[in-house]
């Protein structure tokens, strides 16, 4: 494989059962997938601060993120869907997961539009604040 990040397929139930055995510490419909201890920590911010400042990445991501071990990891809010320990995965070709422990939430959007720049496409935030601001507690 010329990536390791590239070549997913998957259904969106598969998406859905993968996320939801995120949120629930490693655990699905009963049976534990991987320990607690795995899930939290490939969730945590592994990334330094020195690392960080020399990532290279989207200039002022790692103001507010960071990387667990496959995955994004919010760190501090700074919009209405970026809520710390938020974490996830944004694929370049229009699939965006994310898992929020603190709210209970699974949120996965497919489409067919793959990223044109290192941001993410409007659907994509607008996707996310909506889901949000829908939360009614």
């Amino acid at each position: 494989f010329p990536s390791g990040a590239g070549g997913l397929v998957l259904t969106i139930d598969d998406y859905l059962a993968f996320g939801q055995m995120m949120l629930s510490l490693g655990k699905h419909k009963g049976s534990r997938i991987l320990s607690r201890l795995s899930v939290e920590t490939m969730t945590t911010d592994q990334l330094t601060p020195e690392q960080k400042a020399v990532s290279g990445l989207v200039p002022g991501f790692f103001d507010s993120h960071g990387w667990g071990f496959g995955v994004s990891v919010v760190t501090r809010r700074d919009d209405v869907a970026a809520v710390p320990g938020r974490y996830g995965w944004d694929g370049g070709l229009g699939t965006s997961w994310y898992s929020d422990l603190r709210e209970e939430m699974v949120t996965i959007l497919m489409t067919q539009r793959a990223w044109t720049s290192p941001n993410p496409p409007d659907v994509c935030l607008d996707f996310w604040t909506s889901a949000y601001q829908a939360i009614d507690d």
